[in-house]
């Protein structure tokens, strides 16, 4: 893959490069949220687009949200484009917004909690794919008040509210039967209950699962 790094600490920015080079990917490493716009931009008039992003959110020149502001501008300019946030704060304004583009590709990891590095890669192979992969902490801090105004949402069991926040997490039903100690088929039919109780029905130009997301997220 060709891979774009926004990472303002050179020395844990030089490892994600060294990290994924080793792994045969072509990787191009940025130090603030303006240059990760212009790499990407560049690369997208050269020809196309890089197959997935990973960035820190606090980088210069003011350490506040910088880089989540260039992947929420990059993924307004280029729909589509996987993001995979990578850092020890959570931003949840500039998450929803990621997330509320309805399309896939989105990850969100916190550093301090990613503890193998296959899982690190894992998740950027999975966010390069077009799915979304959110850390548990995230999802419970993006998660807030939304269900409390939101009458579909309201009407779920706890079962189904368990099946939905591992839905949440980017986690597949089989994922989710094994982490829950279900049958493949009893998660089937909650993701089934939970789609009609939010009055998602069946169709071609939308994604039930990430819509399903995007309303338990409030997003």
């Amino acid at each position: 893959m060709r891979v774009v790094v926004a990472e303002d600490s050179a020395i844990l920015r030089d490892g994600l490069v060294a990290l994924l080079a080793r792994r045969g990917h072509e990787v191009s490493a940025v130090g603030d949220g303006e240059a990760l716009v212009r790499e990407v931009e560049q690369q997208a008039t050269a020809g196309s687009l890089p197959d997935v992003v990973v960035t820190d959110i606090r980088m210069p020149p003011t350490f506040t949200d910088e880089g989540m502001r260039a992947a929420t501008a990059l993924r307004a300019a280029h729909p589509g484009l996987p993001v995979l946030v990578f850092s020890q704060y959570i931003e949840t304004r500039y998450a929803g917004q990621l997330l509320a583009a309805g399309a896939g590709g989105v990850g969100y990891l916190l550093k301090e909690r990613v503890a193998d590095v296959r899982d690190f890669l894992d998740a950027l192979g999975r966010v390069a794919d077009g799915q979304t992969v959110l850390d548990p902490e995230v999802v419970t801090q993006l998660m807030g008040a939304s269900s409390a105004g939101d009458p579909g949402l309201a009407r779920l069991t706890p079962r189904e509210r368990e099946v939905l926040g591992l839905m949440a997490e980017g986690r597949s039903n089989g994922a989710i039967a094994e982490r829950l100690y279900l049958s493949y088929g009893a998660v089937e039919k909650n993701v089934a209950s939970i789609f009609a109780k939010l009055g998602l029905e069946a169709d071609a130009a939308d994604h039930r699962r990430v819509l399903a997301v995007l309303r338990y997220l409030g997003a």
